[in-house]
């Protein structure tokens, strides 16, 4: 799935998330001292930059469907090898990485079987593949409490719960399948604190993601019953969002 919207519009709706995220997926995957390493669905560098910080700039690579957030990682990392492709096709040749890692991701892939196979594919014997999703199988992702507003207005809505990897123990089946030893998962929560209830709510308008897209597909009056409902559930602010993500590590054989 390829996010068509400005960079600077997925960043205000995720990137506050996924930045800290980032930070503790790199130390759950308990990464390699060298090598290079390639961030699957990098979007625009949440994770890139994390790599980039822990490998070296030029040691690190990335690949995404949405040429925007190509260019935008570019720009942050000009040193570092950022492809336009699909996590199904990656751009690489067999056993170049020590890590490969795909956050948030997972659930985005056409095939998610496919895109596993392909990560271990372009990753050495005993280097590190790792992925994570947020949990919203059980309502613990950032946009939860968003789709509980959606759906008190729509009813039919797609809220990302039954997306592969957003259940405990996809992540750890899938990297198991795709012929991953010694694979763990684990549970990855960061907290979000937000200044008032429009802060909160602005990245939702922007039409990014299944959630704002949504948003923005519905008729004026219904938008507004939307945001009635969520500010009635979050409350006019300061407040912190909690979320929580499932990861899975394993070793390419």
């Amino acid at each position: 799935m390829s996010f068509d919207v400005a960079a600077e519009a997925y960043d205000a709706f995720m990137g506050r998330f996924s930045v800290p995220l980032a930070e503790l997926f790199a130390d759950e995957a308990r990464l390699p001292h060298e090598g290079r390493a390639l961030d699957v669905g990098c979007g625009t560098g949440a994770l890139t930059g994390v790599l980039a910080h822990r490998f070296g700039e030029t040691e690190v690579a990335g690949v995404d469907p949405s040429a925007s957030f190509v260019d935008a990682a570019a720009a942050r990392f000009p040193w570092a090898d950022l492809r336009h492709g699909t996590a199904e096709a990656l751009p690489f040749d067999d056993d170049v990485f020590a890590a490969t890692l795909a956050e948030l991701v997972v659930h985005f892939m056409t095939d998610a079987t496919a895109g596993a196979r392909e990560m271990v594919r372009v990753t050495r014997p005993g280097g590190v593949v790792a992925a994570c999703v947020w949990d919203f199988a059980r309502g613990r992702a950032p946009q939860s409490r968003f789709f509980e507003a959606l759906r008190a207005v729509k009813a039919d809505i797609d809220d990302e719960s039954e997306r592969f990897g957003a259940r405990e123990h996809d992540l750890t089946t899938l990297l198991q399948d795709a012929g991953c030893l010694d694979v763990t998962g684990s549970e990855l929560t960061v907290s979000v604190p937000f200044a008032d209830f429009a802060e909160w709510w602005a990245p939702y308008t922007r039409g990014v993601s299944p959630a704002g897209a949504q948003l923005a597909a519905l008729p004026p009056e219904d938008r507004e019953r939307v945001r009635r409902h969520a500010h009635a559930a979050m409350g006019d602010g300061p407040f912190t969002v909690v979320a929580t993500a499932w990861a899975a590590r394993g070793i390419a054989p």
